[in-house]
């Protein structure tokens, strides 16, 4: 039976979260899920009956609040962030090549920083006959996640993804957790060739680019980081 994938977008922030299972009526995680969808999740939960075992977040999202905590106390799974992350609240924190297994399907942490200091990505190796990885925000669909605050960094940004994400199979679906103009999934021969801010850039073109991009604040900035950091929950409650 093939692997359960959903995908599920959140207007405001243009944010994706992904549902993987082994199968219905098994076990199920769920990546960068969002506070305001809490019930949509719950549903497919339901119709698809399935257990949730684990909610990822790839980092400490700066543009929406993270439904982890909600997710934690609704369904009793845990909730996992890369090591570096500095959130007390989760239950377990993965090292880069570590890997997460549930209902059949394997996903190894690759520690990819540079949009955050503490961004992960999570590589589909097993549960599946195609390859995907999850991104985050470092690697988007033709562009990168910027890099100009919480910790961020340009050159770790290349480094993450020409040096690591660029690495995997060709064929390797990217499913960023991001997307502004309406693209729902890539590969990393795609990104790799057609991707404005790094084909056929040097490392020193990359870095000039993400320095003069001049961007606003996420709109929720303040809001959503300190959330975040408690598992998008009030501080002092989980």
């Amino acid at each position: 039976m093939p692997m359960i994938f959903r995908q599920f977008f959140e207007s405001v922030s243009s944010t994706y979260t992904y549902l993987l299972a082994g199968a219905q009526g098994g076990e199920a995680l769920i990546i960068d899920p969002v506070k305001e969808c809490l019930d949509q999740y719950l549903q497919a939960f339901a119709e698809l009956d399935l257990k949730l075992v684990h909610a990822l977040d790839t980092h400490v999202h700066a543009d929406h609040v993270t439904a982890l905590g909600d997710l934690r106390d609704r369904t009793g799974c845990t909730t996992i962030m890369g090591s570096p992350a500095q959130v007390e609240c989760v239950s377990r924190k993965v090292g880069d090549g570590e890997k997460i297994v549930v209902g059949g399907i394997t996903l190894r942490a690759m520690a990819t920083p540079g949009h955050t200091a503490e961004s992960f990505s999570f590589a589909l190796e097993s549960g599946s006959d195609q390859r995907a990885v999850f991104t985050g925000d470092v690697l988007l669909i033709r562009s990168t996640g910027r890099t100009d605050f919480q910790q961020g960094d340009a050159h770790r940004s290349w480094d993450s993804i020409v040096n690591r994400l660029f690495r995997l199979p060709d064929e390797t679906l990217v499913y960023p957790a991001h997307d502004y103009r309406g693209w729902t999934v890539s590969s990393i021969r795609e990104e790799r060739r057609y991707n404005p801010r790094l084909a056929g850039k040097t490392e020193e073109e990359y870095v000039a680019i993400m320095e003069h991009l001049d961007l606003p604040n996420p709109k929720l900035m303040d809001v959503a980081v300190t959330a975040n950091l408690a598992c998008g929950q009030p501080s002092g409650s989980h």
